[in-house]
């Protein structure tokens, strides 16, 4: 799974994140047909914002489609998805979320799964060494 397109657009945009002094979380929204619709990293700091994570980041980048692109997408994640983006990818109807780990943070994956959406955990040691690096060297920023 680490190899999937989709994972290492997530995986890209995490280190870009990293690279530029925040949170190294990335994203991709990845359709059906293996398309890559928009792909993000976090810029709460970056931007100092409240709301801008990763998730929202690919979706905003993805920019506006019909609810026809989502049927069968695959939101690509480097960290467990939070409450807000959980809700993100339950409302444009992702079918499926990939997420590097979840031992540094737990989001949301029962309620995911209780709205139907398959989520599977990658379980990949980069994603978990970015953020405890991240924790560790900035935890007023985490």
């Amino acid at each position: 799974m680490e190899s999937d397109p989709g994972f290492q657009a997530a995986l890209e945009e995490a280190r870009a994140g990293a690279a530029e002094g925040g949170i190294p979380i990335g994203a991709a929204l990845v359709a059906a047909d293996g398309r890559i619709l928009g792909r993000g990293h976090n810029m709460r700091v970056q931007k100092s914002s409240a709301t801008l994570h990763a998730e929202i980041a690919a979706l905003e980048n993805a920019g506006r489609l019909p609810a026809s692109a989502y049927k069968g997408a695959t939101m690509y994640t480097t960290l467990s998805p939070c409450d807000m983006c959980t809700g993100a990818c339950i409302l444009y109807n992702v079918a499926r979320v990939v997420l590097g780990e979840n031992n540094t943070y737990l989001g949301g994956e029962d309620h995911l799964r209780s709205k139907g959406v398959e989520v599977v955990n990658v379980k990949s040691s980069e994603c978990q060494a970015l953020m405890e690096k991240f924790i560790d060297e900035h935890p007023e920023q985490w």
